[in-house]
């Protein structure tokens, strides 16, 4: 059983703000829900436009010492900080699990583990921060590039991995020398909350780290459109990013999205079967497919169709649906029963345009559950296979030829993320090559690691998380120019006034 208590932790508020925990003042309240059980387990008072207004005034105030801190000032901070997740592992991973109704198994091994290790990463990028080499391109010359950071940092985060996007957002803004404002998603604030104390507790300074927990439309607009805010950075829904980019836009802001996904799972007739099933059930049933990565489409050569759609809906049978507390537990509720109700509405359709093989309905239960679905016979240009569900939905679709698997991976509007499955090097390395997403695994589908991007392509959005690439977008490039040849009239003088 759990023992995380919300109303213990949070009994100041789930504001955040100059190092320490306020209450909101928009007037209005908010009730988080367990959705393994329906039970409201904290009530806070959200964040309005003031609240926003004074965490960004907290950020723009120590802005100037953090960002004039030392780079290895700066690394020591993000060391003891991924000390101090690490000592708080396990009450984080309740935290996430109650708040998500994901499995205690996925938040100890998957969520905090990766967030520590973001944490260590960017502790070791914050020493390199650099720029291209000094030399004398003119001759007369000598240029350098010095990298800055921008300034206050306004996020928003989602509710599908609250304590990782916390932390993709945070750590590489705070690495490069800027503060930041986050807002996490209203439904899921604990872990956001706990992950700014930490970094209070390992001694970063007050300001450098807010968080604001307000309805999209009061505080997060308002943090998007504030004077005082240099840089964007929002995950999310396509439809909601492209909101965020026009109102970002007015005040001609840095901006970076990660947005939806609809990730094509890419299997050959060489691939070795068992484990494209496998890989097809892990990769679509993660955080209950609640995952922007997740695979959602599986495109299947023609001679291994038949036994993937069978392999696939006999492994799903056999995941275990629960508690998310119980350690046994593989699959735990969707995030609220009114998203529950939106993914089954879209299996409900299908239904008069494809085949339901196995799952395709709610658990009797007062949580937010709904069965792993494998839906097949539907058409690619079919709602099932163009939208984005978010849930534990996979659709599987035959092809014959190569140049159709293709074609056919890359026929939604999304590009974050997409797999290939094959024995052969040149099959997959072509795949790769064509297959236009942010990230393509071969053999696999959903790891991540903090060494390498994370974003995507197309509707998708722009810009990257985790990795030294990360870490660049949260800095502004100076050239720096100096003369060397001490000479006061210099020859390209003349083409504003005199003779040579």
């Amino acid at each position: 059983m759990h023992n995380f208590q919300a109303r213990d932790h949070f009994a100041d508020g789930a504001q955040y703000i100059a190092g320490r925990l306020t209450k909101g003042t928009s007037g209005a309240s908010h009730a988080v829900v367990d959705p393994a059980t329906g039970d409201e387990v904290y009530t806070y008072e959200l964040a309005g436009a003031d609240d926003v207004d004074a965490a960004v005034a907290a950020a723009a105030e120590a802005f100037p010492g953090w960002a004039g801190a030392t780079p290895g000032e700066r690394s020591d901070a993000l060391h003891w900080f991924a000390g101090v997740l690490a000592e708080r592992a396990e009450e984080i991973a309740q935290a996430e699990s109650l708040q998500c109704g994901k499995p205690i198994k996925l938040s100890r091994e998957f969520d905090v583990p990766g967030t520590v290790d973001n944490a260590a990463f960017f502790a070791g990028a914050a020493r390199h921060l650099q720029g291209q080499s000094a030399g004398e391109y003119t001759g007369d010359h000598t240029s350098y590039v010095r990298r800055e950071p921008i300034g206050v940092v306004g996020s928003i985060a989602p509710w599908n991995y609250p304590l990782q996007m916390a932390a993709w957002k945070v750590l590489p803004a705070i690495a490069a020398g800027n503060t930041i404002v986050l807002k996490p998603a209203e439904l899921t604030p604990f872990t956001s909350l706990l992950f700014a104390q930490a970094a209070t507790e390992a001694g970063i300074p007050d300001g450098v780290v807010n968080i604001v927990t307000g309805a999209g439309k009061d505080a997060g607009e308002h943090l998007v459109g504030h004077p005082d805010v240099a840089m964007t950075s929002f995950t999310g829904s396509t439809g909601v990013g492209k909101r965020v980019a026009e109102i970002a836009t007015a005040t001609v802001k840095r901006l970076h999205l990660e947005l939806g996904g609809k990730a094509p799972f890419v299997v050959f007739d060489d691939a070795d079967l068992d484990a494209a099933v496998h890989g097809a059930v892990a990769g679509a049933l993660i955080n209950s497919g609640q995952d922007c990565t997740a695979a959602t489409r599986a495109y299947v050569q023609r001679p291994l169709y038949e036994a993937f759609v069978q392999g696939v809906a006999d492994l799903m049978e056999s995941v275990r649906l629960g508690d998310p507390f119980d350690p046994s537990t593989d699959m735990g509720p969707l995030i609220s029963h009114a998203h529950r109700d939106r993914v089954a509405g879209f299996v409900d359709r299908a239904r008069s345009y494809a085949r339901v093989v196995t799952g395709g309905e709610a658990l009797q239960h007062p949580g937010a559950y709904y069965k792993p679905t494998l839906i097949a016979d539907a058409t690619q240009d079919s709602e099932i296979v163009q939208s984005e569900i978010f849930g534990p939905v996979l659709v599987v679709l035959p092809f014959d030829s190569d140049d159709e698997g293709i074609r056919l991976a890359n026929d939604t509007p999304y590009g974050l993320a997409a797999s290939a499955w094959s024995r052969d090097v040149f099959r997959a390395n072509r795949a790769t090559r064509d297959i236009k997403a942010g990230c393509v695994w071969v053999n696999d589908h959903i790891p991540i690691l903090s060494e390498m991007p994370h974003g995507g392509y197309k509707a998708s959005g722009y810009g990257k998380d985790m990795s030294a690439y990360s870490f660049e977008e949260y800095t502004q490039v100076k050239h720096v120019m100096f003369d060397n040849t001490a000479v006061v009239r210099k020859d390209w003088h003349r083409t504003i006034f005199g003779d040579r």
